[in-house]
């Protein structure tokens, strides 16, 4: 039997993660994490996961398991580590992704390291992920524990689990990464918890309304700037690159401009290429202009402490298809060689490495620099 802390977001999988830990016999403390700071009338059910009836979702599941349950208040580290980066990397051109930085930096990592400090053995989430240990589902800490995609890979979570070191692995558990969704659905229901049918939480949690370019228009001054073709030519003009990722291909407000058109003299849609904050240029062209065959990492990590030697399979988006490459290059800042082009490869995203062979994440790191067709400029 192990002290675990379980981090209960007011969602039907963290209830039956805890659930499943407490029927393993393990020792469950519930814990809910106060993060985005959003006004009760602003508030979305569904939209996010740091809302009042979220916390209240969570008592009453640690309630129906009579397990200890706390409530800690992290939206000062949240405001700091994930809303103010994310504002920034806009302004400088780069997409963010915050649930990776989130997970790295407050409700993963720095929350487990906060659980060993106060005596607990490991912490549990409500991730779609699986840990294996010797090919067998890790049901206890201990070394040896590999992270690998879920179940059900429509939930799949492990892209931003990258983060986690074997260490941090070792003192973790995963218990929901076993079963499907519908699966995880009939066990709240059996167990009571009044959370089972409960919608999924999506969109950025700090922003309900979906609506990122309005969030950002307030953090942000704006910043005017050319909207230009592969040739340099002006389009249009925008308020600011914040409004703009690589592979964008609505919003772009080019409604008055002469229509592109390919080699064959046929209308071709508009994509943003590049996003160049120091000069406030947006650059868009043709989808092939799109095509990257390389990607740097940053300080990548590696979940099994080892930088990978074979081929391995890159991921570039959290529920995007796999492509397969190799790493090439040196730390800090190693290279993803991929063996066929992705397109829409935005500087900030996170490149997560898989096994060929049993798909377990072996690690990764955000993109700072890529490749573009010949005569177009690298992104860095």
């Amino acid at each position: 039997m192990a002290r675990v802390l379980v981090a209960m977001s007011g969602g039907v999988d963290s209830a039956v993660a805890a659930a499943l830990l407490v029927e393993q016999g393990h020792d469950v403390t519930g814990v809910h994490l106060k993060l985005a700071e959003i006004p009760v009338d602003e508030q979305v059910p569904g939209h996010g996961c740091c809302t009042l009836d979220d916390a209240q979702d969570a008592r009453r599941a640690a309630q129906v398991l009579d397990v200890p349950f706390y409530v800690w208040d992290l939206s000062e580290a949240f405001r700091r580590e994930v809303q103010e980066p994310f504002a920034r990397d806009y302004a400088a051109g780069i997409t963010p992704n915050p649930c990776v930085t989130c997970n790295e930096r407050v409700k993963y990592s720095a929350l487990l390291a906060r659980a060993r400090e106060l005596g607990f053995d490991a912490l549990a989430t409500g991730h779609h992920a699986r840990l294996r240990r010797h090919g067998e589902p890790v049901t206890s800490p201990g070394p040896g524990a590999r992270l690998h995609r879920a179940v059900d890979p429509r939930k799949d979570q492990s892209y931003v689990l990258y983060v986690a070191t074997p260490d941090e692995l070792a003192h973790t558990l995963l218990p929901v990464g076993e079963l499907t969704k519908d699966a995880i659905r009939e066990r709240a229901a059996s167990a009571g918890f009044r959370v089972a049918a409960k919608p999924d939480s999506y969109d950025v949690c700090f922003i309900p309304d979906g609506d990122t370019a309005g969030y950002l228009a307030e953090q942000l001054p704006a910043a005017p700037g050319p909207v230009v073709d592969a040739d340099g030519e002006v389009l249009g003009e925008h308020d600011g690159v914040w409004r703009f990722t690589v592979g964008q291909r609505r919003g772009l407000g080019l409604d008055g401009a002469p229509p592109q058109t390919d080699e064959h003299g046929r209308v071709t849609r508009r994509f943003v290429t590049d996003v160049d904050a120091t000069t406030r240029t947006v650059r868009v062209g043709p989808r092939p202009h799109l095509a990257c065959r390389w990607a740097e990492l940053d300080g990548p990590t590696w979940t099994t402490g080892q930088r990978p030697s074979g081929p391995v399979r890159v991921q570039i988006r959290a529920h995007g298809a796999t492509v397969s490459g190799r790493v090439t290059g040196t730390e800090p800042h190693p290279r993803v060689e991929l063996d066929e082009p992705v397109h829409g490869l935005a500087l900030g995203q996170a490149a997560v490495l898989y096994d060929p062979a049993d798909d377990h994440c072996l690690g990764g790191g955000r993109v700072v620099r890529a490749d573009r067709p010949a005569g177009l400029p690298v992104l860095a």
